[in-house]
């Protein structure tokens, strides 16, 4: 223990310096190295942190090769470790269906969808892709894009301009930050799920603006606890304003058939004006899609910047979000064993006396360490022990919040967890972190 207290106060005495030395120059000075990438602030940041984890023996745990996958394990540095970093939550991405189906329509189709769909026109693929998504969230259409991020930030930028305001839960993804300030519209930040807030917020300043766009997370990525959607869809009623709901982590992990938060809230999907979600996690594919009115849709396939002006979604990843789609639906059971691996995990974190934070159970499970350089190192022992479970540290959270985040599949095994859970506990314990 002595010699992990003298490395986080090493750390710490590092880590309290970097800021001054990694700030940028507060004006443009004329001379020669303005054109050199390691003179931007960028670098140097990068730079003085990998300098200050190599004088302390600090593995960087980000960024590890990973040289084959078999279910939930993954082999990294020849070794094979229990993957607790994946969000591959319904086990689907191994299955040999998905291959196969992948194989067929690079057969029939060739690789690429060759160009933007506005100009190259739609694949069959695509259609059927988009068909089976608006039918599965009981939307009236869909739209497939090419990345969950520009997704969000399209359909913004696009629906919003100057004169709106976008109402966005402090917890919210990059994405839906980035989209509001590509927007021009006016931003507020709301206090994390707290809906009390936002009802009084708009009861004094709705009609300052045209149009109201509330956006909030199905599934929190970072914490794992869920909105009050019910409560959001009265406000947004009450209010005349859209409500779109980034179901990013929820589809395939919350309602009884994987269908999200509409279906765990009992609220019919109509009810929310846009559903936004990706490919890349239950869908075992890469890009992203939104769901809603025929109305919006179209608003959407020809204005939005992210999808007139980008190639169309590839052959591979529309066959295999379309095969994974088929399963989730063909398989709900998947959904159920998802379910009880998370509670587990939960229930077995709770009796160690871990911090779970916001956590509810809904496959993403953060432990609350309280330091980043702690994280850190908690991490690298819990890696250590055969289990990946990356660390979440400043300025992604608030220091004091720094954290495990296990992200739970459904074929991770009872076994696998209870170990996970016993390691991590051991490791928080061992550096000090969150109720030790």
């Amino acid at each position: 223990m002595t010699g992990t207290r003298d490395t986080l106060n090493r750390l710490r005495a590092l880590h309290a310096g970097t800021p001054r030395a990694v700030a940028a120059p507060t004006a443009a000075k004329a001379g020669p190295g303005r054109a050199d990438f390691t003179t931007h602030p960028g670098y140097r940041q990068v730079a003085v942190a990998r300098s200050a984890a190599a004088a302390l023996d600090v593995e960087n745990p980000f960024f590890r090769e990973t040289e084959a996958v078999d279910g939930t394990q993954v082999r990294i540095g020849e070794r094979w470790v229990e993957n607790f970093s994946g969000y591959d939550y319904l086990s689907i991405n191994g299955d040999p269906r998905l291959a196969a189906a992948v194989g067929a329509a690079v057969a029939e189709f060739g690789v690429s969808a060759r160009a933007s769909r506005l100009v190259g026109g739609d694949l069959s693929l695509h259609r059927r892709l988009e068909t089976g998504l608006a039918r599965f969230l009981g939307s009236e259409a869909a739209l497939a894009t090419v990345s969950g991020h520009a997704t969000n930030l399209a359909a913004i930028r696009t629906l919003t301009g100057p004169g709106d305001v976008v109402l966005v839960d402090s917890f919210a993804h990059n994405s839906v930050f980035e989209g509001l300030r590509a927007s021009g519209a006016d931003h507020v930040s709301l206090p994390h799920n707290d809906c009390a807030w936002l009802e009084d917020w708009l009861s004094r300043n709705r009609e300052r603006y045209d149009r109201v766009l509330i956006v909030v997370e199905g599934l929190y990525s970072m914490d794992g606890d869920i909105p009050d959607l019910a409560a959001l869809v009265r406000i947004k009623d009450r209010f005349e304003a859209w409500l779109m709901v980034d179901e990013a982590h929820s589809v395939g992990v919350l309602g009884a058939t994987g269908r999200g938060l509409c279906e765990e809230a009992g609220i019919a999907p109509g009810r929310v004006d846009l559903l936004m979600g990706t490919l890349s996690k239950t869908f075992c594919s890469c890009g992203g899609f939104l769901a809603g009115s025929e109305a919006a849709i179209e608003i959407l396939r020809h204005s939005a910047p992210g999808f007139v002006y980008s190639v169309g979604l590839s052959v591979p990843n529309t066959a295999a979000a379309l095969t994974a789609l088929e399963i989730l639906e063909a398989e709900p059971e998947r959904v159920a064993r998802l379910k009880a691996r998370s509670a587990r995990f939960l229930a077995a974190s709770e009796a160690e006396g871990l911090d779970c934070g916001l956590g509810r159970g809904f496959a993403v499970a953060p432990l609350i360490v309280g330091d980043s350089l702690k994280a850190t190192l908690a991490s690298n022992r819990v890696f250590e022990d055969g289990f990946q479970a990356f660390p979440i540290i400043a300025p992604a959270v608030p220091n004091q919040k720094a954290r495990l985040r296990f992200f739970i599949n459904a074929d991770h095994s009872e076994a696998a967890i209870d170990a996970a859970v016993a390691s991590a506990a051991a490791r928080i314990r061992e550096v000090g972190g969150a109720r030790f």
